[in-house]
C-alpha cells in the first residue's frame, strides 16, 4: 500500500486543526471521504438525480442502474449468493433493528434465550433487550476473558438447545478483539439457533464472506467505511428473509394495493419501503470500488500493524491503561490515571489530533472494565505511524498539563 498517495485522495487531511496538521484518530466513529465517493455522489445529483424503479424517462433508468449496480457490488464484495439478499437501509443500527423486529418478534417466545456478549454496542442490546421484554424470553451473555476476548468453551457453555438468536459483534469497537463468528455460527446452528452479526467495524477493515462465516445475518454501514453517512446493508439469507414481514410499508416496497389488503414486492426491495437512499447507495458502490482496488487483505495487514506500534508506543508512557487483546484491528481504548478521558481528548484536539472520549456506546463494557469512560485512537488506511508518534507526543503532553510526570 501506498500511503502516501492514499492520503491525496482523502481532501479533508490536508488542513491544520488549531495550528496544527490534522491527525484523525477517529474512524471508528465515521471515516474519512475520498475524492472517487465526492465525486460519485456530487455526478448523480449534478447529472443524474431522479428516483429509482417508478419512471421510464432516460434519468430514472440511469439512476435505477447506478443504485442496482451498487447492490451487485456490495454483494461481490461481501460474497452473498444474491442481490436479492442485500437489504440498503440507514446503516447498522437499523439493520439489527429490522432483524430483531421481523425476525425476533416473528420467532422467539417465552423461555426462549437470546444469547449476546458485554462487547456489544448499544445497537446491538437494546434491540434484543426489547425482544426480550416483549417475547418474555431470557436474554444470556456470553462471558468475556480477562483480555476482552471470547473463549469458544464459553460459547459452547452459554448457548444451548433453547438458544433462537446469538447476536455478536464481528469486532469490538472498543476492544479492537476479532471474534471468532465462524465457530461461533458453527455451535449455533447446531443448537437450532440463528447468528446475526454487528459488522460495522469489520466491514471497513477486512474482507468479509458471508457464505464462509454461514452467518444468517450481517449489518454493516457505509459511512465507516468511506461511503456517505445515512446508507448502511443488511444481508439476510434469502430463505430467512423470504419468510420475514417488512417492518415499513408504503411506497417502493408494494405489489398491489387493494382497499383492505396488500402484497409485497419481490426480495429486495419489499424491506426498502419509501424512496430509497440512492445518492448513498451510489456512494457506497463508489467506496467498495476504492477500497476494492486497494484490497482489503492490504488494509486489514496495515491496520494490524498500526495497532501494533500504537501499543508499542502508549505502553511507554507511564500512567497509561490501555484495554483489550494485543491482537486487535486498528484501535486502542486507553485511560491516563487521574485524567479524565474528555480532558485528554481536549488537550489532543488543541493538538490538531481527533480521538474519540466517552463511553463509545458501551456501557455494559464499560462497567465491566470498571470504568466510565475512556479514550480511544482509532486508525485506517490513511493513517501512518507519523500520526501514531504524534498521539504519543500528545499524550505527553497532556500528562504535563495536568502537572503529571512524563516518562
Amino acid at each position: 500500500m501506498d500511503i502516501r498517495a492514499i492520503r491525496k485522495q482523502f481532501p479533508i487531511l490536508d488542513q491544520e486543526v488549531n495550528g496544527h496538521p490534522l491527525v484523525y484518530l477517529d474512524s471508528s466513529a465515521t471515516s474519512q471521504k475520498p475524492i472517487p465517493v465526492i465525486e460519485a455522489v456530487d455526478n448523480y445529483y449534478r447529472l443524474t438525480n431522479s428516483n429509482v424503479h417508478r419512471g421510464v424517462h432516460t434519468l430514472g433508468s440511469r439512476a435505477t442502474d447506478l443504485y442496482e449496480g451498487a447492490r451487485e457490488k456490495v454483494r461481490r464484495f461481501i460474497n452473498a449468493r444474491s442481490t436479492a439478499e442485500i437489504i440498503f437501509n440507514r446503516g447498522t443500527t437499523t439493520g439489527i433493528n429490522m432483524v430483531a423486529q421481523s425476525y425476533g418478534l416473528q420467532n422467539v417466545k417465552a423461555d426462549d434465550e437470546i444469547v449476546i456478549t458485554p462487547m456489544e454496542h448499544h445497537s446491538n442490546i437494546i434491540p434484543w433487550q426489547q425482544v426480550a421484554k416483549i417475547t418474555g424470553a431470557t436474554l444470556k451473555y456470553i462471558p468475556l476473558q480477562e483480555d476482552g476476548t471470547v473463549s469458544i468453551e464459553n460459547v459452547k457453555n452459554t448457548i444451548t438447545d433453547k438458544t433462537k438468536i446469538v447476536a455478536i459483534t464481528h469486532l469490538s469497537n472498543v476492544l479492537g478483539t476479532i471474534n471468532p463468528v465462524k465457530e461461533i455460527a458453527k455451535i449455533a446452528h447446531e443448537n437450532g439457533a440463528i447468528i446475526a452479526v454487528d459488522g460495522a467495524q469489520s466491514a471497513p477493515h477486512m474482507k468479509v464472506d458471508v457464505q464462509d462465516l454461514d452467518c444468517d445475518f450481517y449489518t454493516f454501514s457505509g459511512h465507516k467505511m468511506c461511503a456517505p453517512t445515512g446508507i448502511g446493508v443488511l444481508y439476510g439469507k434469502e430463505e430467512l428473509l423470504q419468510q420475514m414481514e417488512p417492518v415499513e410499508f408504503g411506497g417502493e416496497m408494494i405489489d398491489f394495493v387493494e382497499k383492505y389488503d396488500s402484497t409485497w414486492k419481490e426480495l429486495p426491495w419489499k424491506f426498502e419501503g419509501g424512496t430509497p437512499i440512492i445518492a448513498g447507495a451510489i456512494g457506497l458502490g463508489a467506496a467498495i470500488d476504492f477500497l476494492t482496488d486497494i484490497g482489503m487483505d492490504n488494509i486489514l495487514q496495515h491496520d494490524k500493524k498500526l495497532a501494533k506500534y500504537a501499543q508499542e508506543r502508549l505502553n511507554e508512557i507511564e500512567g497509561l491503561t490501555i484495554y483489550g487483546p494485543k491482537d486487535r484491528a486498528a484501535l486502542v481504548t486507553f485511560n491516563l490515571d487521574d485524567v479524565h478521558p474528555h480532558d485528554v481528548s481536549t488537550v489532543l484536539d488543541m493538538e490538531g489530533i481527533a480521538v474519540r472520549a466517552g463511553h463509545h456506546c458501551a456501557q455494559v463494557l464499560m462497567k465491566w472494565l470498571d470504568v466510565s469512560a475512556t479514550a480511544r485512537a482509532s486508525m485506517y488506511l490513511y493513517n501512518t505511524e507519523e500520526d501514531i508518534d504524534r498521539l504519543a507526543e500528545g499524550l505527553v503532553k497532556t500528562k504535563e498539563y495536568f502537572g503529571n510526570v512524563a516518562y
